[in-house]
């Protein structure tokens, strides 16, 4: 797909021919914003973390969240990142495998949970955008169709007699079981999985201002609320598992919901490749946490 879509690019229109420092700034401000949003899933998960009773310090899960980062942009898998993440929180601490395992699955259900709500709130805010055609139809399929899969991935999680009746086995299923629990510990602590869905909000606030940032980089003047609308849409699409890393995916989905905006093809590609760019530049630190390995112990009860 990505090979289909390179030679649409025409190289020398990309970069805006004056001003050529305000284009490195906004690549260093999305530099920092993507590392920002790293941070903030850190502390998202520790979040998690607290109300399934597994104290860990925040420096030790940035430390996880790297190594996984890099696994996950690096090694030709989907889900190594998140597999690392759970194998070095267990040795790292005394959580066990099923309770290091839920932590990772409630972590990444509360950024399922966030994104297609800014897609709406996006769309809410510029109600224009609701008349750009395919754009706005899928748009609104891929978020009403990822909140309907969550309530339902959600309702089967929660319930005692699906999910709930594996919390007591011993073989791979007391995992599902775990899931259960820390969807149970979320439902009667409404204060806690409101902080970890507002932490949440602000890490995906962060991925689109990474993207905002992008565009300017570029020179394209975007309405915010349009960058608001599309962007997690494009998250959302980029995952599905046709491609490697989202590769092609990512550019193709940009190129979607960009197009009705005025932006060409080939920006609208380029736009995708620099966000991808900018995420494996901050992956980068993560090497140095994979090569050695995090052995931060947990805080004392």
């Amino acid at each position: 797909m990505l090979g289909l879509l390179l030679p649409r690019i025409h190289f020398p229109s990309l970069l805006p021919r004056a001003h050529h420092l305000d284009t490195f700034a906004f690549v260093a401000l999305g530099l920092a914003a993507t590392l920002g949003g790293l941070v903030l899933s850190a502390w998202r998960w520790q979040r998690v973390l607290t109300v399934l009773e597994v104290p860990t310090r925040l420096p030790s899960l940035v430390s996880h969240y790297l190594a996984g980062q890099f696994v996950g942009n690096f090694l030709p898998s989907t889900i190594g990142g998140d597999v690392l993440r759970v194998s070095r929180l267990s040795s790292s601490t005394s959580a066990p495998g099923p309770s290091s395992f839920a932590s990772v699955v409630l972590e990444r259900l509360t950024g399922w949970v966030v994104l297609p709500v800014l897609t709406l709130a996006g769309l809410a805010l510029r109600p224009s955008l609701l008349g750009l055609g395919l754009a706005s139809h899928l748009a609104l399929l891929l978020s009403l169709g990822t909140l309907t899969l969550l309530a339902g991935i959600l309702a089967a999680t929660g319930s005692r007699r699906l999910a709930g009746r594996f919390a007591a086995n011993d073989g791979w299923t007391r995992f599902l079981g775990a899931v259960h629990l820390g969807i149970d510990g979320l439902r009667r602590r409404p204060s806690a999985a409101a902080g970890i869905l507002g932490v949440a909000t602000v890490y995906q606030l962060s991925t689109v201002l990474a993207a905002y940032f992008s565009t300017r980089a570029l020179g394209l003047h975007l309405p915010m609320a349009a960058v608001l609308a599309f962007v997690p849409v494009v998250a959302i699409a980029q995952v599905l598992p046709l491609s490697l890393n989202g590769l092609g995916l990512r550019e193709g989905a940009f190129v979607v919901f960009l197009g009705p905006l005025g932006v060409s093809a080939g920006q609208a590609i380029t736009v995708g490749l620099l966000v991808y760019a900018m995420t494996l530049a901050v992956s980068l630190l993560g090497a140095p946490a994979f090569a050695v390995g995090g052995r931060a112990g947990a805080l004392p009860a």
